[in-house]
């Protein structure tokens, strides 16, 4: 019988890793399904048949012990006491040489395409598809429905990957963080023949804030106070990400000193927020306010630089 070079079928080299494997395959079947316009039943088959043994582990590495030997086209016959090493049984519905080779292993033919070719539907499940979304911190703390449009990767009948636009209700549930992804179970790839389509994966990515950042589950927030508020204490009201708070700003507070409002951050359970004090000090631009400044620089004389 002839050989047959899965690794030529598929289009990969022989070092090929899993993620190759699946690759290489899903892009052929999107094109050679005998569902599609381009569809080819020959070429899926081989197609199918090569992804049936070299994504599994146990028939790639038995094929590989003698496959480097053949190319495809030469006359191949298994080595002595290798067919029917696995029982007896049917492969169903692939060639000659993967019966030959692979006969009686259990469950041939029935990784999503329906038991075998001997005339029944071919099925597939649609690829997973993964999306970034923008998230506003509020939404990520509060939570929220939004409506999103997305654009989605998709095969077209040629199996090259195209891209289009998808409308979605989603929502945002309250603690999510960066990073994290939101299963809408479904929503992804078609199905071939009638299989189940893929999921659709929303990849939550921050979107900066104009007064917060954002440091693991806590958040930070610059505070502007003048000199006399930072020296003489006081209170302030401080925004956070789930409303105003009073806080009491301590006599004597520096700038670069930290504050902590607790619960106030991101996650299931909130990190905290923290108030981060900078003393802005007004400009001089009277006779007066230079006086002012002047009685201060006598009656309170003060050098920071003394460690110097």
């Amino acid at each position: 019988m002839e050989y047959k070079d899965y690794y030529q079928i598929l289009g990969i080299e022989r070092g090929a890793s899993e993620a190759d494997i699946k690759k290489a395959y899903r892009k052929l079947a999107g094109k050679y399904h005998p569902d599609k316009p381009t569809g080819d039943e020959a070429k899926f088959k081989d197609l199918s048949e090569a992804y049936e043994v070299l994504s599994d582990k146990e028939k790639r590495a038995m094929y590989d012990q003698f496959g480097s030997n053949y190319q495809n086209g030469q006359h191949f016959d298994p080595p002595p006491g290798f067919e029917g090493m696995f029982g007896g049984g049917q492969a169903g519905g692939f060639s000659d040489f993967f019966e030959s080779l692979f006969r009686g292993q259990g469950g041939f033919g029935g990784g999503g395409f329906g038991g075998g070719f001997g005339g029944q539907r071919y099925q597939q499940k649609g690829d997973d598809q993964v999306v970034k979304i923008l998230v506003s911190l509020e939404d990520a703390v509060n939570g929220n429905e939004r409506t999103l449009n997305l654009q989605v990767p998709q095969a077209d009948a040629r199996g090259q990957v195209v891209t289009r636009q998808k409308q979605i209700k989603v929502k945002i549930p309250a603690g999510i963080k960066q990073g994290q992804r939101i299963r809408l179970s479904g929503q992804g790839g078609a199905g071939f023949g009638g299989g189940p389509n893929g999921d659709l994966y929303l990849e939550i990515d921050l979107q900066s804030h104009p007064l917060y950042k954002v440091k693991d589950d806590d958040v930070l927030l610059d505070l502007p106070l003048t000199p006399w508020e930072a020296a003489l204490g006081t209170k302030v009201q401080v925004p956070t990400l789930k409303g105003k708070v009073n806080l009491s700003i301590p006599a004597g507070t520096q700038s670069g000193s930290k504050l902590r409002i607790k619960g106030r951050g991101l996650g299931k359970t909130p990190g905290d927020q923290y108030v981060v004090v900078q003393i802005y000090t007004p400009a001089a631009q009277t006779e007066d306010a230079k006086a002012f400044y002047q009685q201060m620089a006598e009656k309170m004389p003060f050098n920071p630089r003394t460690h110097f």
